[in-house]
């Protein structure tokens, strides 16, 4: 993680953060005391507003597959193994228009999922980053939404299953993983190649950020250094999903403006995700030295911690919303 040198945003309200230029933008947070509420305000706007930029937040990664590291889907294995496993905790969503421009009155929504660090599982390195970056486990637990129920109000959003809906996103494969188990309440599937079929049908239209950067000689790094470098300015707390959705969004744009240009072959990007599916940056090398550590003080009283008895073994917690990437 990079250290951040930039003067944080003012706060005008509570969720109502004012930027550089004097404009105030809202970060709304959704329990699930006003989730049908907050769906319906989605509803409104999705029409004129549909760039949606994602992030989440979740436990971190705890297993890694008993496979060959380097062996065709090993990425994507990591990725389903962690996911069946652990529970998603906050969702961020951002609204633009096809300019960039965000949806007036509230254009972020952040999403907070129940989650109990006595019953669920977690890598403890992770779930300290969130507590730093601001997250009341205790309410989350006590007033977090059913992820079934916003999973079944998703489904009639007008979010999904269509193209005229474009999801932006950076490093995203573990952020559909974990929609996707939403949205079919079922594990990922075995096979690499259906989980994309899958995603495909769910999200027409995707475009990760950090695929798109591979085609700029020389650009590497996460969300935070490449926003640094585009000067794009961010509003809220970093590792939170709203904040981290918002800078998604904006970076997004000012990097089409600053290297793809107007007329950008949209389709060269559209619908790959880095590290995962047929394209090149699947077989970039990761280093596949990870501290093996006990998991058992992650797991709720009772539940067996082996990893090894059921196909995994353990594995050292990462970033709370980024798997294995350089920097945030």
């Amino acid at each position: 993680m990079t250290e951040d040198k930039t003067e944080a945003p003012a706060v005008d309200a509570l969720g109502h953060f004012v930027a550089a230029d004097g404009h105030s933008v809202e970060i709304r947070d959704v329990w699930a005391s006003n989730l049908e509420e907050e769906m319906e305000n989605i509803r409104n706007i999705i029409e004129d507003y549909p760039y949606v930029a994602m992030d989440t937040e979740f436990p971190g990664v705890v297993a890694r597959p008993i496979c060959e590291f380097g062996a065709n889907d090993y990425q994507y294995q990591t990725l389903r193994c962690n996911v069946d496993m652990l529970k998603l905790i906050q969702l961020g969503l951002s609204f633009t228009d096809e300019k960039g421009n965000f949806a007036p009155g509230c254009s972020c929504w952040q999403f907070n999922f129940k989650f109990s660090l006595a019953d669920d599982m977690f890598a403890q390195d992770s779930i300290d980053l969130l507590k730093a970056s601001g997250i009341d486990f205790q309410k989350f637990a006590e007033c977090g939404i059913d992820v079934a129920r916003f999973g079944e109000l998703m489904m009639m959003s007008g979010l999904i299953l269509t193209e005229d809906v474009k999801w932006v996103s950076f490093h995203s494969g573990y952020d559909f993983g974990y929609l996707l188990k939403t949205l079919t309440c079922e594990d990922l599937p075995t096979d690499e190649t259906a989980f994309i079929e899958l995603l495909y049908i769910y999200f027409p239209c995707i475009y990760d950020i950090k695929f798109m950067m591979t085609a700029v000689e020389g650009m590497h790094g996460g969300l935070n250094a490449l926003a640094e470098g585009l000067q794009v300015e961010r509003l809220g707390p970093m590792h939170q999903a709203g904040s981290d959705s918002l800078l998604t969004a904006s970076t997004f744009f000012s990097f089409v403006q600053k290297h793809m240009g107007e007329n950008w072959d949209e389709k060269r990007f559209r619908g790959e995700l880095f590290g995962l599916g047929n394209n090149y940056t699947k077989y970039k090398a990761r280093n596949p030295t990870q501290p093996v550590v006990s998991l058992a003080h992650h797991y709720p009283s009772g539940q067996n911690g082996n990893f090894a008895a059921g196909g995994y073994h353990g594995g050292n917690g990462l970033t709370a919303g980024g798997e294995e990437q350089e920097g945030y």
